[in-house]
């Protein structure tokens, strides 16, 4: 059974209903502070004396997100803890001190500042082994995620879950907040032929939940391997209500990966990310505004923009852009140094913005404006990466459908059919308001 922190989840239930809304102006980023300071998860179990890991051996997965207001690393806060042994270390994708780039093996080794043994679970083991875990008695999670399916450190925290629940090991999740907000929920389910660890799990690809609530979700709804159930603890934030954007916190922002520099990149990844697995046209990954941008040396900036503004998409804007990228990415053209055009996107209304959707009206204007270039048709897009765009979209019929007339008419309903759904179903695992 889930052993949650009642008095916590009681305390941040009547903040949130007390709370007014936080205004969002992700465009310019200047969102104002909330007179409210949210208490991430660490904090709270700090606060509470270390309740449920004194006399126990410790694991924590972590990264350099896992910290306090003061920037205080959740490895140095539990290493110090008293009555807390810390034995292990857990690497995601980029590593524990965030040194990996994206999709390469992170290594085992020895942590130099604290002598503790790291494993990797970014390598040939993404579920700890049962080696892994032996010497410890309680698995510790702590990431800052942006919440997005694609994003693997949810896939790590579901199979490190699923590893914990076959070996008798304790899980605790410290939660921190979902930066696109907890109630923005895009995109179909994850179907069977379609998993893997960039959509490990059936949610959809903007998910609207907390990585404690997640956890929650996936162990009560028989998601871990073998539909087994882990003794699970969730230690809640104090302060954080679904509406709210990450400038509200009060809680510094570091980066997660090397592609998300600051909190608006959580909104603008699912804006053009499933796109670039395709290596098509610049997204501005390469230059100092990834996930931003759409960009290729046969595009007019300027008609482009006057097509896209004129879809008056709600909460979203477009400006024209002339770029040159510094360095390239992925195994497609290379575009360093060469002079792009196309848009750069502007978020008005987080809430109101199709933000995954805003990569395929790009591709649909720009298979009208330039028929040869669709991105679909046949020699244009890398052919070998349509799997790597199937799985990320969560479904081949998402690509099957749109490439056959380049139309967002073809997709919306599939995309969206279950989103209503998971709101629904989610709902009675929110810990916040």
């Amino acid at each position: 059974m889930n052993k949650i922190f009642a008095v916590a989840v009681a305390t941040v239930m009547a903040m949130g209903a007390s709370a007014q809304t936080a205004h969002v102006c992700t465009d310019c980023c200047h969102s104002p502070k909330s007179s409210r300071t949210v208490k991430p998860g660490i904090e709270v179990l700090r606060d509470r004396g270390f309740e449920g890991l004194k006399g126990k051996r410790v694991g924590l997965i972590t990264n350099p997100t896992g910290i306090d207001h003061n920037l205080k690393s959740t490895i140095d806060i539990l290493a110090e803890a008293p009555d807390v042994e810390l034995v292990a270390l857990y690497a995601p994708e980029h590593g524990v001190r965030g040194d990996v780039h994206a999709g390469k093996y992170v290594e085992s080794f020895t942590d130099t500042a604290t002598g503790i043994k790291v494993y990797s679970i970014y390598g040939k083991n993404r579920k700890p082994s049962p080696e892994m875990l032996k010497d410890i008695d309680v698995l510790v999670y702590d990431i800052q995620d942006i919440g997005c399916r694609s994003y693997t450190f949810i896939s790590s925290m579901g199979k490190a879950m699923s590893a914990c629940a076959e070996q008798g090991k304790e899980f605790m999740v410290l939660d921190r907040p979902n930066p696109v907000g907890g109630n923005k929920v895009e995109g179909n389910l994850t179907e069977d032929d379609c998993v893997s660890f960039v959509s490990q799990f059936p949610i959809p690809y903007l998910y609207g939940l907390t990585p404690g609530e997640l956890a929650n979700y996936l162990n009560d709804e028989g998601l871990l391997d073998g539909g087994k159930k882990v003794n699970l603890t969730v230690v809640p934030m104090e302060g954080w209500t679904r509406d709210m954007d990450y400038a509200g916190t009060g809680l510094p922002w570091v980066l997660p990966s090397p592609q998300i520099p600051n909190p608006e990149g959580a909104l603008f990844y699912p804006v053009s990310g499933i796109l670039g697995e395709l290596y098509y046209m610049s997204i501005g990954v390469g230059y100092t505004m990834p996930f931003r941008l759409f960009c290729a040396e046969w595009i007019d900036a300027g008609k482009f923009a006057e097509r896209m503004n004129a879809l008056n998409l709600p909460g979203l804007k477009f400006r024209p852009i002339h770029i040159k990228p510094f360095y390239n990415v992925g195994p497609g053209e290379d575009l360093t140094g060469k002079n792009l055009q196309g848009v750069e996107v502007y978020i008005t209304d987080k809430d109101a913005a199709p933000l995954s959707l805003t990569q395929f009206y790009v591709m649909q204007e720009l298979a009208d404006m330039y028929p040869d270039k669709a991105v679909f048709k046949e020699g244009n897009a890398d052919s070998a990466r349509f799997n790597m765009f199937d799985k990320v979209a969560g479904s081949k019929q998402i690509r099957e459908r749109f490439s056959k007339n380049h139309k967002v008419a073809d997709i919306i309903d599939y995309w969206n059919k279950d989103a209503d759904a998971f709101k629904a179903k989610s709902a009675k695992y929110h810990l916040y308001k």
